[in-house]
């Protein structure tokens, strides 16, 4: 007993934590859950932080998967003489009417119907009566048979996307089937080897184009309205798409004139920094393309005619991902810069909702007398 008064029952650790020398360094202080007080402002703000957090945990992690990409041009060092050229073309006319040649700027003439294959088909097969595809159902407009083909292309997925199904071996599609009939269009398709300089490839009418032996072909059987399925030059990668993939053009007329003009230039798709050693790399070509469509009188040779340059420089287009660690560091400062902040809005609006009740409150005072007043009887 002290002074009258009795020893209560009070616990020291409500007023100060005990612990040794280490705990005196403690830089997170803590309370005794009992002297804690949960608020419904304070939940608001925890859900809001978690919310923003989430939105910027995710932001932060899409920029990392996709990476920093960056364009270079360069003289193309390498000398290569090859070049292929992929295609899948169908033409409204029979196999045998047709003759496929190159004649490049070294006057060296192709035959390359027989290096391609060709095969009877139906032009109901591949388009319908407005004009579209109708096996294509895939929003690029590429006719799809069911073997090896994808949306992805140019410019529409990351790096590391083309790169992946780039390095995947590519097969033609199947040429759908014909039921009892003989068909009345021709699938040419395949690789073509080429010399890696500036030609002319071309679909002519048999007996035209060229000084043969033989019969021509009658003039009424002209019909060059045809669809591209496939055009593209370097290794056959179906999963890229190209700038004349999905092209379909008709003519109501037999003397009709197509012409496509494509500027080729080469281009190298790597994952990672190609100096060092773990980067993948795909190499391939992209080209531009314009198109010049005609009639044509019956002294002027009709057909399909694509006129192919290639430039003498090098895309580089190269994939760049910082390290997890250094991934992982940035999120930390984001989410920690965020929790700082959602708890300095969390005072200050604790703080403003205090003053605010203050005024309120003495607004509405009335003192310890009420609102009577004194008069002189």
């Amino acid at each position: 007993m002290m002074n009258g008064y009795e020893k209560h029952d009070l616990d020291d650790d409500a007023f100060g934590a005990k612990g040794g020398i280490v705990s005196a360094f403690d830089a997170f202080p803590k309370a005794k859950p009992q002297y804690v007080q949960r608020t419904a402002g304070g939940g608001k703000w925890t859900v809001a932080m978690v919310i923003v957090s989430l939105i910027l945990a995710w932001t932060e992690f899409s920029r990392w998967w996709r990476g920093n990409e960056t364009h270079t041009f360069a003289v193309e060092k390498g000398v290569s003489h090859i070049l292929n050229i992929n295609m899948d073309i169908v033409v409204r006319m029979k196999c045998a009417d047709l003759h496929v040649n190159v004649q490049d700027a070294a006057g060296d003439r192709i035959l390359a119907a027989t290096a391609l294959k060709r095969d009877p088909t139906n032009w109901s097969q591949w388009v319908d009566g407005y004009g579209i595809h109708k096996l294509g159902r895939d929003k690029s407009g590429r006719v799809v048979t069911g073997e090896d083909m994808h949306d992805e292309g140019f410019g529409e997925e990351h790096i590391h996307d083309i790169v992946a199904l780039g390095r995947k071996k590519g097969r033609w599609a199947k040429t759908p089937r014909l039921w009892g009939s003989e068909g009345d269009s021709c699938r040419i398709y395949g690789s073509l080897e080429l010399n890696k300089v500036q030609g002319d490839f071309h679909i002519t009418a048999r007996g035209h184009g060229y000084m043969e032996f033989g019969e021509h072909l009658d003039h009424s059987a002209f019909n060059f309205s045809h669809i591209i399925s496939e055009l593209s030059f370097g290794p056959y990668l179906p999963s890229l798409v190209n700038p004349l993939d999905g092209t379909v053009d008709t003519t109501p007329t037999h003397f009709h004139k197509f012409q496509y003009f494509m500027s080729i230039v080469p281009t190298v798709y790597s994952v990672g920094d190609p100096a060092r050693l773990g980067s993948r790399s795909i190499v391939t070509n992209q080209y531009a393309v314009t198109q010049q469509s005609r009639e044509v009188s019956d002294r002027t040779i009709p057909g399909i005619f694509f006129k192919y340059d290639i430039e003498p420089i090098l895309l580089n287009i190269v994939e760049s991902r910082d390290s997890f660690f250094v991934f992982m560091i940035k999120l930390v400062n984001i989410l920690s810069g965020a929790l700082v902040a959602g708890h300095w809005g969390y005072r200050l609006s604790d703080w403003v909702n205090e003053v605010w009740g203050k005024r309120k409150r003495s607004g509405h005072s009335e003192g310890m007398l009420g609102k009577g007043s004194y008069r002189d009887d």
